[in-house]
């Protein structure tokens, strides 16, 4: 039982390095709830709870970063709130159209969203564009975060057995 179970460990935190790339999958979650799992399967001995205190918020912290990150980029050129709406409707679209929609229907959903907002073309890029940066760096950081996770996991795990 317990090999199906650290099976298990394993295939959530992979799924959660794809998911952190793959917005489809709550990638810092899967990576959190495999290593706590993990943690309960050898009774906390070698990843302690302080370690699972850590690694919980470091997964919060990657969440708020991938919801701030593109409300960020958007603000620091002063977008509009329909410009905030377009790029959100823009990711969710883009999860069901695949990695190009995904990588780029959030840009194309604020530029449009401020273009309705002020009707003017260059602006609605800039802030298209500038949502898009956001998000970007928010999915680096994310993804830096995720890493650092299953490094602390690792560690804790080798370094005590």
């Amino acid at each position: 039982m317990d090999i199906a179970l650290w099976a298990l460990a394993v295939l959530l935190m992979v799924g959660g390095v794809l998911g952190t790339v793959l917005p489809a999958l709550p990638g810092p979650p899967l990576v959190l709830l495999g290593a706590l799992l993990a943690a309960w399967i050898d009774g906390f001995a070698r990843i302690s709870g302080f370690t699972c205190a850590v690694l919980s918020a470091l997964a919060l912290l990657a969440m708020a970063i991938d919801w701030l990150a593109g409300a960020v980029g958007a603000k620091k050129v002063g977008a509009s709130r329909w410009a905030i709406i377009g790029a959100t409707v823009g990711a969710l679209l883009g999860v069901l159209s695949g990695f190009w929609g995904l990588l780029f229907m959030p840009l194309l959903g604020a530029a449009v969203g401020e273009f309705i907002a002020r009707r003017d073309l260059l602006r609605a890029g800039q802030v298209g564009l500038a949502t898009w940066i956001g998000m970007l760096v928010g999915a680096v950081l994310k993804l830096a975060i995720v890493m650092a996770m299953i490094g602390l996991f690792l560690g804790s795990l080798w370094l005590r057995a």
